[in-house]
């Protein structure tokens, strides 16, 4: 039997692990004798068969793994739909087994609110939880050093990986880079090159998520979210433009760094299937999300859940049309000066 234990790996990556040992584990049959494999192997062939067949094992064995990885997700589902486990605040173990392979895990429901929550850091030095404008500040640049770093290896060797910012990466890389960071670690390049890629994702991913406060502020969010609604495309064009204005030289330099590096991401969308919209659903509810103030002064005429789903979509819509509009230069922006109405 054979224990895979997968604490904080994606389980994407985890069926894979299962088949590619399903894998290595027949191909150590030998006939002298040596440790039967995991699936006792086949009669041999007639002679007639061994002209017509073609080899079976390879489709056989990835083929357990997809059933076990689909035994997993049903569970996990299963699980979230289960208002116990969602109520309750510890975590859920489980084991699935199949055909010798066991595959242990832990679950434990979040909500929305609770996992985009931001709470301003008392740190005085580091980078996560700290306002972008002190950071800047500190390192005397224009955009955090983490943001650059980040950004340039996922386009030296991330660009063409499937899923890239979709798929998580595991928790604990994720955890190391965010410390190295946070301490300024003079190897932080090396373990960035040695780092998985998908941890160097979810380390960016993070770093705009804690903020204090989003990337396109608390102050400018509920013009975002008239702006995006503006059926006439010039009026749209207008306030859209004149909101990027608004925003502090530090956050609109980051916000266009960023905005230029997704859309090189989805240029490569045939290989790692980000398309535009994608991106702008992982990275829109994170860069752009309502205060707590606006969260309770909705919260009077209306649900969370009718909060969530009708702000989320706007949020993804509103970076979407960022990343659709031609190419923004900060110089430029800040050059022009056309007329802004709310009442346009």
């Amino acid at each position: 039997m054979t224990d895979i234990l997968a604490p904080d790996v994606n389980l994407n990556t985890v069926c894979e692990r299962l088949e590619n040992h399903c894998c290595l584990e027949q191909s150590r049959q030998r006939p002298d004798g040596s440790p039967q494999p995991l699936f006792p192997p086949p009669p041999p062939p007639t002679q007639q068969q061994q002209q017509q067949q073609t080899p079976v094992l390879s489709k056989k064995l990835p083929n357990t793994g997809a059933k076990l990885w689909g035994r997993v997700r049903s569970k996990l589902l299963r699980q979230k739909l289960d208002p116990t486990t969602v109520q309750s605040k510890n975590w859920h173990m489980d084991v699935i087994e199949m055909n010798g392979i066991k595959v242990e895990f832990s679950m434990k429901f979040t909500s929305r609110d609770l996992s985009l929550k931001r709470t301003p850091s008392k740190k005085q030095s580091g980078v996560f939880g700290v306002k972008i404008n002190v950071v800047t500040k500190r390192e005397r640049s224009k955009v955090p050093y983490i943001v650059r770093q980040c950004i340039e290896e996922v386009e030296k060797r991330g660009i063409d990986e499937v899923g890239i910012y979709r798929i998580s990466g595991v928790a604990t890389d994720i955890q190391t880079l965010k410390a190295a960071f946070d301490t300024n670690t003079k190897d932080i390049l090396v373990m960035l090159s040695d780092m998985d890629i998908n941890a160097i994702a979810g380390t960016l991913k993070l770093y705009f998520r804690e903020l204090p406060e989003p990337l396109l502020t608390d102050r400018l969010y509920p013009a975002f979210m008239e702006g995006i609604a503006l059926s006439d495309p010039a009026a749209k064009e207008n306030c859209m433009m004149h909101l990027l204005r608004s925003l502090p030289d530090p956050n609109l330099i980051t916000f266009l760094i960023l905005l230029e590096h997704l859309k090189r991401v989805a240029e490569k969308e045939p290989i790692n299937k980000m398309s535009l919209h994608n991106l702008a659903t992982v990275f829109g509810p994170t860069l752009l999300r309502p205060s707590e103030s606006e969260i309770a002064k909705t919260l009077s005429i209306t649900t969370a859940s009718d909060i969530w789903s009708h702000d989320v979509m706007a949020q993804v819509q509103v970076l979407l049309y960022y990343l659709q509009h031609p190419p923004i230069s900060f110089a430029e922006l800040k050059r022009n000066t056309l007329y802004f109405s709310t009442d346009v």
